[in-house]
C-alpha cells in the first residue's frame, strides 16, 4: 500500500510546480511550498518522502488509518477535519487524511527519520544477508515481533507477516534463533510484496476472487484452507505495542517439529 501510494503521488506531483501547500498541523501551519517544483516521491519502508526543490522533504506516514487521495485539481475549499495536508499543482491535488506523521525536513537530513530502518523489501537497498543479520542479533525474540520491527527489515505489516509465516509453516511465537532458513523466509516476504505492490488488494493464495485472496489473515475462527483446522488469533508483543497475530495451529505448530 505504501509503495503504491508513493507511486501515485510521484505520478501526480513530480516535475510540476506546487500551486498550493496547505499544512493542517499546528507546527507547519505557516509553511508555504508554493512555486517550488516537486522532485519525486519515494517510499522507505512505511515512510513517504516527497522531495521538493530547495533541499526540502515532506515526510509523511500513514500509520494505521491514514491515506492519500489524488484527484484533478479543484478550486473549492476542502473542509474535512481529517485532512492533514494538501499538495496541489495546476493538474492534480493530493490530499492526505489522518496521516500519523506530517513534517518538513531537509532532504540532506532524511537519515534523521529513516536512517534507523533496515533493508527495504521493495527498495534498491534490499540486502537479504543484512536483514538476516539484524534479525539474528536477538535470537530469543519471537519471529512475529522481529518481522514487524522496521529496524530489522522495512516494509512488513501484519498482513504480510501472517501470510509469510503461514506459507513457511512457522508459528508467530517461535524464537528467531529456532526458525529454519531465515533467508528463505524474508525472501518469500519480498516476493509477496513485489507481487502485490501495484494491486489494490493483497493476494497470496493465487486466487483473486473476493474472499479467497488470503490464507489466514482476516480469517480467524474459520477453517484453514489447507487443513481445515480453525484459524487462531491473539495479540503478540509487549503491552501498548502488541499487534494482531493470526495463524493455523496445525500448519504452524509450536514448537515446530
Amino acid at each position: 500500500m505504501v509503495w503504491r501510494t508513493a507511486h501515485k503521488l510521484d505520478e501526480a506531483l513530480t516535475g510540476r510546480v506546487l500551486t498550493r501547500s496547505d499544512f493542517r498541523v499546528p507546527r507547519y501551519a505557516t509553511t508555504d511550498l508554493t512555486s517550488r517544483t516537486v522532485i519525486e516521491t519515494v517510499s522507505r519502508g512505511k515512510h513517504l518522502l516527497t522531495r521538493v526543490e530547495g533541499d526540502i522533504t515532506v515526510h509523511t506516514h500513514l500509520k494505521m488509518e491514514g491515506n492519500w487521495r489524488v484527484s484533478p485539481a479543484a478550486n473549492h475549499q476542502l473542509r474535512d477535519y481529517r485532512i492533514r495536508l494538501i499538495l496541489a499543482n495546476q493538474q492534480w491535488q493530493a490530499v492526505g487524511s489522518l496521516l500519523g506523521i506530517v513534517e518538513v525536513i531537509r532532504t540532506s537530513q532524511e537519515d534523521r527519520v529513516v536512517g534507523h530502518l533496515g533493508p527495504d523489501l521493495l527498495g534498491a537497498d534490499w540486502d537479504t544477508a543484512e536483514a538476516v543479520r539484524r534479525l539474528i542479533e536477538n535470537p530469543d525474540r519471537t519471529i512475529g515481533e522481529a518481522l514487524l520491527d522496521q529496524r530489522n527489515l522495512a516494509g512488513i505489516g501484519t498482513i504480510y507477516r501472517a501470510e509469510t509465516l503461514f506459507l513457511r509453516g512457522v508459528n508467530p511465537w517461535q524464537r528467531v534463533g529456532d526458525v529454519p532458513s531465515l533467508a528463505g523466509l524474508v525472501e518469500l516476504a519480498k516476493r509477496l510484496l513485489e507481487a502485490n505492490k501495484a494491486r489494490p488488494d493483497t493476494v497470496t493464495t493465487g486466487n483473486t476472487a473476493r474472499g479467497a485472496q488470503l490464507w489466514v489473515y482476516g480469517r480467524a475462527g474459520r477453517p484453514c484452507r489447507r487443513c481445515g483446522t480453525l484459524i487462531h488469533k491473539a495479540s503478540l508483543g509487549p503491552v501498548i505495542e502488541e499487534r494482531l497475530a493470526v495463524w493455523c495451529p496445525r500448519c504452524q505448530p509450536f514448537p515446530a517439529p
